[in-house]
């Protein structure tokens, strides 16, 4: 923007009083609404004129005009003032909209002296729409050189320094609107979910899938293993639970002919915060008929590798630091490995679910894992491979194969009884993606499903429980089925290149301010 460091003005008249309180430039800015007011002027009116966005004129323009050009091209646009300089007779101020920023050049002799005293006498973060020519500056700067402006919406409370930004991580999460006018990268990380849903949707609708939405509120909670919150209908007097997982129902319009469905929905799981937990997240599931857990691998890296191209524009991300960067590749194909391999691998310790009980504890104990007494050899296996091996995968990984005992929604294993056809799609040390040849076999199931209900009566919250209406649509015959399901958040913070869930959310979970 074009400066004098001698009249720097950038900040509003009450913000230069640097004693003045938060509350005292609000107080300030309420008296400006007042006089407002008086004097006939509605200081948020209903509507506002707009023709252009910034970043159309400077596709239009930039490159295109020579120093002090004129274009007799004459463009309403509307934004928010993030920085204005007062140089006697001439205003200087940055104008943002929701595409990007435009230069204001207003001068006394363009608007009058009453204008031109009101637009001076405008703050930092006001919405205004200003009227006037496209020009390039002396300075070669693209501006719109002000013929008119009006108040849209007055700013009451002063914005975040400029330059400093926001540095409170509290406030960040907590004021997200505030984040998204001061930080630029957060605004960044948010289009890039923005466009790593909809590469999503353009997959599936390239390959004829069919976008539901399921219920919410469940009578059972299935589909996963994690604790629900509780909530209760008044009407009806009944029970319900948040949603867990989106799993069961699809599963159930499979049953009912289609033969490719997905969504993408919030599921809530009353769990702990950390930087890779939030008690609400977005997930991904897809069933398709006629299709295994093979398929789903497939299917797996397409997602992942044209969501990397559609939001960033490259297959390659940066998993390390900007100072100590590490960076891997989302390109298919991706490394896969059985689940015990990967146990045996790590830890040098050969295990199977047909293994004594008693040696599989002795294993988990010594490898930092305190088994529970209601725990399988299955389960044991299950944990190891998550205290200990997850953490060592950072290119994108198949870890398949996984004990039937934690896989009370996957077939059995073609070749083995004792292992189902499921993986878990792992990158930079996260899971991101799991994944089965769902079970079809409803006597099967109800016998995992019983299973499920007497671990969680031994003290497994998280365990599953019998669902007789899944049960029920199971026995009319669901076909062979391959189901997938992706964290949408873990996958937005992988492209984004950031290790806090809390930074893909845009509003997430946080304790009461007060």
């Amino acid at each position: 923007m074009e400066n004098n460091k001698n009249n720097d003005s950038s900040i509003d008249g009450a913000d230069q009083v640097s004693t003045s309180s938060d509350t005292q430039i609000r107080e300030l800015r309420l008296e400006k609404v007042v006089k407002l007011r008086e004097s006939g002027r509605n200081p948020y009116p209903s509507n506002g004129k707009r023709s252009d966005m910034a970043n159309d004129l400077h596709s239009q323009f930039d490159g295109k005009l020579e120093a002090g050009e004129h274009t007799d091209k004459i463009v309403s646009v509307a934004g928010r003032i993030m920085l204005k300089r007062d140089m006697g007779k001439l205003t200087f101020a940055t104008l943002r909209d929701g595409s990007g920023e435009i230069q204001l050049f207003v001068s006394k002799g363009d608007l009058g002296d009453d204008s031109f005293a009101e637009f001076v006498d405008l703050d930092l973060g006001d919405w205004i729409s200003v009227t006037g020519e496209v020009i390039m500056t002396k300075k070669a700067e693209l501006s719109v050189k002000a013929e008119s402006f009006d108040l849209l919406s007055k700013n009451l409370r002063p914005l975040p320094d400029k330059f400093k930004g926001m540095t409170d991580i509290e406030q960040i999460y907590r004021q997200r609107e505030l984040d998204l006018i001061m930080n630029e990268d957060s605004r960044k990380r948010f289009d890039i979910r923005h466009k790593v849903i909809a590469s999503i949707r353009k997959t599936f609708a390239d390959q004829n899938y069919v976008e539901v939405e399921g219920p919410v509120l469940h009578v059972t909670p299935g589909g996963a293993a994690a604790r629900p919150f509780l909530t209760h209908h008044n009407t009806l007097d009944l029970k319900l639970n948040l949603r867990i997982a989106l799993e069961l129902h699809l599963k159930r319009l499979i049953v009912g002919g289609y033969d490719r469905v997905f969504e993408i929905g919030r599921v809530f799981r009353n769990e702990g915060l950390s930087t890779r937990h939030n008690p609400e997240f977005t997930m991904m599931e897809s069933y398709e008929a006629m299709a295994d857990y093979e398929r789903m691998m497939e299917l797996t890296e397409q997602l992942v590798s044209n969501a990397a191209m559609d939001s960033i524009g490259r297959y390659e991300v940066n998993i390390g630091t900007e100072d100590e960067p590490e960076m891997i590749s989302l390109k298919p194909s991706f490394a896969r490995i059985s689940m015990i391999d990967l146990v045996e691998k790590t830890i040098g310790e050969k295990m199977h679910p047909s293994m004594d009980i008693n040696k599989a504890r002795d294993i988990a104990k010594a490898n930092g894992v305190d088994p529970k007494i209601y725990w399988g050899v299955g389960k044991i296996i299950g944990e190891i491979y998550d205290e200990v091996c997850e953490r060592n995968l950072t290119e994108p990984t198949f870890v398949m194969d996984h004990p039937v005992e934690i896989s009370p929604l996957s077939k059995v294993h073609r070749d083995d009884p004792h292992l189902t056809e499921r993986f878990e799609l792992v990158i930079a040390k996260r899971e991101l993606a799991n994944a089965f040849s769902e079970l079809n076999d409803p006597i099967d199931q109800r016998a995992r499903f019983e299973a499920g209900q007497k671990s969680k009566e031994a003290g497994d919250e998280e365990a599953s429980v019998v669902d007789e209406e899944y049960l029920r649509a199971l026995e009319y015959g669901l076909p062979p089925t391959g189901g997938l399901g992706i964290g949408i958040d873990r996958l937005v913070m992988l492209l984004a290149e950031t290790s806090t869930i809390r930074d893909v959310i845009l509003f997430p979970t946080l304790r009461p301010e007060n």
